[in-house]
């Protein structure tokens, strides 16, 4: 980035920030805060947002990248989409690129993302080297490990309820600009989580460095790891943004099959199809995808479609006119505990009917600890995620609500940006909840932003 351009970007940020104070200041004291956001990545049954939202429109851009410290400061509602077209020119990008192009980096570190460079790179917010959160008072704070560590450490995991990113300075990596990609197919899950376990733990496969690692499970017997590994060397690549679609390239017969795709397009090649959750809106149909124009294809497109049809319950009259019940909506992400990953995914599949699932190897990397997300330090996990409907049962979330107790009978945590049943005592046990209501009793001590338990399970 140009000296000029650089100057620009941070008085476009400086004038973002006071446009900010300036919304926050009109809105009447003892009303909550919110922000104004045009798009949003969080699939909870939420009451109807009231009053006016914060300014953000000065809070979406890069405001420098540092090539010499491979750092880039990035405004907090800026998409990973824009920040990484802005990386990869410098053969750079995030540690973590979580997989769809409208999640903010402010998203991702207060929401926690994940993606295939978990198992070596842990969570987005462990490559932040420090923030500026504006907190309920009011006030802009920079935060980091050092300076009001407790809040930096609290921020993972509160979903805006102790204040809003509006500046991020992020670690960067090197990379090439070209992905060689390996299926290798499994016939036993417990055969796949113990290969992925090795190379959690190892790095390696054969010998050879693993840039990128995740999976997908099609059924207890047809399972895959997927492994890349970056290169420089030039070639054909596939292009899954038109009529091939990329989670159907992983399932063969054979033991391993090959692809390649660019940088660009492997860091967004769940996006185009919203994984595989595009088939629900036709997509996936070769007649309607030749019709479908291609920048229509995208996880944002689809989640607007979605929300039109739960707006207006579309999916639940046509299944009264084919005289089905309706259906309950599944839409999580857990981690559990490696040694317990396969165990729980056999639970999964003699229980809840939903495939494919999607598998991500995560090791968090500091060992201080995040204390809202209380999983161990330097100990492998696995995210499972499912993403579908069932029918419904006979109380409210009933298929849900027994996820939540397997989740906690195998160890393991669930992420919040979707529908959660807990108690308060249970929120409070497995989400740091006498951390939070100090962190929050010092940043926000009116309760201008919501409550974390409010915000993740009442509000509804």
């Amino acid at each position: 980035m140009g000296v000029p351009a650089l100057v620009d970007a941070k008085r476009a940020h400086a004038a973002g920030v006071q446009r900010l104070l300036e919304s926050y200041r009109t809105v009447p004291d003892g009303a909550a805060i919110r922000l104004a956001k045009p798009t949003s990545n969080l699939f909870r049954a939420r009451a109807k947002n009231t009053g006016t939202g914060l300014d953000t429109s000065g809070l979406t851009g890069v405001i420098a990248i540092d090539e010499e410290a491979r750092t880039a400061d990035v405004a907090g509602m800026c998409t990973y989409d824009d920040l990484v077209a802005q990386t990869l020119p410098h053969g750079l990008a995030p540690l973590v690129v979580p997989q769809l192009k409208t999640i903010t980096l402010g998203g991702a570190v207060t929401g926690l993302g994940i993606e295939s460079t978990s198992f070596r790179n842990g969570l987005p917010h462990e490559s932040v080297l420090e923030m500026d959160i504006l907190t309920g008072t009011g006030e802009v704070l920079t935060v980091s490990p050092t300076e009001h560590a407790d809040l930096y450490r609290a921020f993972p995991n509160s979903y805006g309820t102790l204040g809003y990113a509006v500046r991020l300075r992020i670690d960067l990596e090197t990379v090439k600009p070209f992905v060689a990609l390996r299926h290798l197919r499994f016939h036993s899950l417990s055969d796949l989580v113990t290969m992925m376990g090795r190379i959690t733990q190892t790095g390696r496969l054969d010998g050879v460095a693993i840039d990128y690692l995740d999976g997908v499970v099609f059924s207890a017997e047809e399972s895959y790891l997927c492994v890349g590994v970056q290169t420089d060397t030039p070639g054909a690549v596939s292009d899954y943004t038109g009529q091939q679609i990329y989670y159907r390239s992983i399932q063969h017969d054979s033991g391993v099959t090959d692809d390649r795709l660019t940088i660009h397009d492997y860091l967004w090649r769940w996006d185009t199809d919203w994984f595989w959750c595009s088939e629900a809106f036709g997509a996936q149909n070769p007649r309607v995808r030749r019709l479908w124009p291609r920048r229509y294809r995208r996880s944002s497109v689809y989640g607007k479609l979605m929300k039109y049809e739960q707006r207006f319950h579309i999916g639940d009259r046509i299944e009264r006119l084919a005289g089905r019940p309706p259906r309950e909506r599944v839409v999580q992400d857990i981690e559990v505990p490696i040694e317990r990953c396969a165990e729980f995914l056999d639970w999964f599949l003699d229980t809840v009917p939903i495939t494919p699932i999607w598998l991500c190897p995560l090791r968090l990397q500091d060992d201080t600890g995040w204390p809202l997300y209380p999983i161990g330090p330097r100990q492998n996990y696995v995210n499972v995620g499912f993403w579908s409907t069932v029918p419904v049962g006979s109380t409210a979330g009933a298929t849900n609500r027994l996820i939540e107790r397997a989740v906690r009978d195998f160890d393991g945590h669930k992420s919040l940006y979707s529908d959660s049943y807990y108690s308060r005592a249970e929120f409070d046990e497995l989400y740091g909840g006498e951390n939070y209501r100090a962190v929050k009793n010092r940043y926000d001590p009116d309760s201008r932003l919501l409550d974390l338990y409010a915000k993740a399970v009442q509000r509804r």
